[in-house]
């Protein structure tokens, strides 16, 4: 008879390193990867409107600034060829209209928290005209000018009231300065004189 040999048993894999190497394998791609992170203009939209509410909206002349940017990235504020600084002056004289000059926005006496009753332009709009051929760098250049004449309003008045700048207000006074200057910018696309 041939002698048996003793049964071996498996061996057991060392799985106590697994979990470090697992740990480890994470943190490399957590770092070497790249988020995803969000860019572009800050915009809030309006509410989509349904079919039967659908109707042309109606503003009068003096309370709309049309600001048009052509596909050589040549600017126009209200027919008249500008540059960035004359857009940015323009843009505050038409937001504040601080003289209430007939020409500019209407003001309506406005109930507002912190603030009492005040003056707001609140049925202005800055309507911007980019022609699809314009550069990016224009583009944001005009938008930043606007959001700029908007920013230095705010900051200006929240000095005035309250003797600090708009970014350190609390949340309501916030709230009440952006409703004596709410940010009112509406885009379309200008069209080519070969494409009317």
């Amino acid at each position: 008879m041939i002698p048996r040999r003793p049964r071996r048993g498996v061996p057991e894999i060392n799985a106590s390193s697994t979990a470090d190497i697992a740990f480890l394998l994470l943190i490399f791609f957590l770092l070497t990867t790249s988020m995803d992170t969000d860019k572009g203009l800050l915009r809030r939209l309006p509410p989509a409107a349904v079919e039967s509410e659908a109707e042309p909206l109606k503003l009068k002349e003096r309370n709309v600034l049309v600001v048009s940017l052509d596909a050589q990235d040549r600017l126009e504020c209200a027919g008249e060829p500008v540059t960035l600084d004359e857009l940015h002056d323009r843009a505050r004289r038409f937001i504040a209209n601080p003289s209430d000059d007939p020409g500019l926005p209407e003001k309506v006496m406005t109930e507002v928290p912190y603030l009492g009753v005040v003056p707001v332009t609140e049925h202005h709009v800055i309507f911007l005209q980019c022609h699809r051929e314009a550069t990016y760098k224009a583009y944001v250049a005009v938008q930043n000018e606007l959001v700029a004449a908007y920013a230095e309003l705010r900051d200006e008045l929240s000095r005035r009231k309250w003797q600090c700048p708009y970014a350190a207000l609390g949340d309501g006074q916030k709230q009440a300065v952006r409703m004596v200057f709410p940010q009112k910018i509406a885009e379309t696309e200008l069209k080519g004189k070969e494409e009317k």
